[in-house]
């Protein structure tokens, strides 16, 4: 019984040896995949720069808004704070008259809402 090992003869070439056709296919995928990343960077590139310019845009469009908010949210608060007494002292004075307007508000809105 004679043994021998399988690619270990220099006849054997390509053909039978199992690692270096695994090696020319992983070869031939990696050049693929680099061409196709070659290729695809400038596109990739416009997109990563569009979406920056939108998010550029929408904090330029936010910024107001914010500055705004930050400038009068103190008098904000204070109108609220006073609208809340106002409020609270009606209803204490007159609860009765209270409870009619809040019937009536909750009958119109849930006749709007239908």
């Amino acid at each position: 019984m004679e043994t021998t090992a399988r690619g270990s003869t220099p006849s054997s070439g390509m053909a039978n040896n199992p690692d270096g056709t695994l090696s020319k296919a992983a070869s031939g995928a990696h050049s693929t995949v680099d061409e196709a990343a070659r290729k695809a960077k400038p596109a990739i590139d416009r997109v990563a720069a569009m979406a920056h310019q939108t998010v550029d845009k929408a904090a330029g469009a936010a910024a107001p808004a914010a500055d705004w908010l930050a400038e009068h949210g103190e008098s904000l608060k204070a109108t609220q704070k006073k609208l809340m007494e106002d409020t609270c002292s009606y209803v204490s004075a007159n609860p009765l008259k209270a409870v009619g307007i809040a019937v009536v508000a909750g009958f119109v809105l849930s006749r709007i809402v239908r």
